[in-house]
C-alpha cells in the first residue's frame, strides 16, 4: 500500500499560506529545490485542490522557457510523469496531462487509491489536506519551515485535529530552511 504524503512550505508559525503575501525565503534555492527532486520523484499520483493545481501547473511547460537550470528541467520531468487528480466544483477543465477532476473529496476512493498504487502519492493544499487529515488518510508529513513568522494565514494544520507523530527526519539548509519528516504513530 502507498503512503499519503502532506508536504509545503511553511512559516516559523505555521502557516503554509500568509494572509499578507510569502512565506519567506528558503525553498528557492538550488539545493532545497533539488533535494524536493530527489523526495519526491518516487510519488506517483499528487492530489489537488483547485488552486493548488493552478499554481503547479506551470511545471507542465516550464521545460519549454529558455536557460532553465537542470534542477527545474528535473523538476518539470518528475510532474510531467506523475498522475494529477484535480479536486474542485467550479473547474472546467485541465491543461496537464495525465489530469483528472473529482467534483469532491471522498475519503473512501482516496483508501482504495492507496491501497491500489504502487507509488506513493502527495495532497497539497491546506484546505484538501485539512480534509484528508480530519478522514486519518495522511501518513507523513513533510514540513519545509522557512525563517519568517507571518502572523496569519492558513495554518498548514487544521485546527480542531490532534495527531501524535513522529519525527523520522530533519535537515537545515545554508539558507536557513529547516526540512522535517513526521510519520503517524
Amino acid at each position: 500500500m502507498a503512503k499519503l504524503i502532506y508536504s509545503m512550505i511553511t512559516s516559523l508559525d505555521g502557516y503554509a499560506e500568509a494572509a499578507e503575501g510569502g512565506l519567506g525565503t528558503g525553498a528557492e534555492d538550488q539545493e532545497v529545490h533539488t533535494f524536493v527532486n530527489d523526495l519526491f520523484r518516487p510519488v506517483g499520483t499528487y492530489l489537488y485542490g483547485r488552486r493548488m493545481y493552478e499554481t503547479m501547473v506551470y511545471w507542465e511547460t516550464a521545460h519549454t522557457e529558455p536557460d532553465q537550470p537542470p534542477h527545474i528541467l528535473q523538476y518539470a520531468r518528475d510532474w510531467q510523469a506523475a498522475q494529477k487528480v484535480v479536486y474542485s466544483t467550479t473547474l472546467e477543465s485541465v491543461s496537464s496531462a495525465k489530469t483528472r477532476i473529482e467534483r469532491s473529496f471522498d475519503p473512501d476512493a482516496v483508501r482504495k487509491l492507496k491501497a491500489e498504487a504502487d507509488r506513493d502519492l502527495t495532497v497539497d493544499g491546506p484546505n484538501l489536506a485539512a480534509q484528508a487529515i480530519a478522514a486519518g488518510l495522511v501518513d507523513e508529513y513533510h514540513l519545509f519551515i522557512t525563517t519568517s513568522v507571518v502572523g496569519g494565514g492558513k495554518r498548514f494544520f487544521p485546527d480542531g485535529v490532534r495527531l501524535d507523530l513522529e519525527l523520522v527526519e530533519e535537515r537545515a539548509f545554508d539558507g536557513g530552511l529547516i526540512y522535517a519528516r513526521y510519520r503517524t504513530r
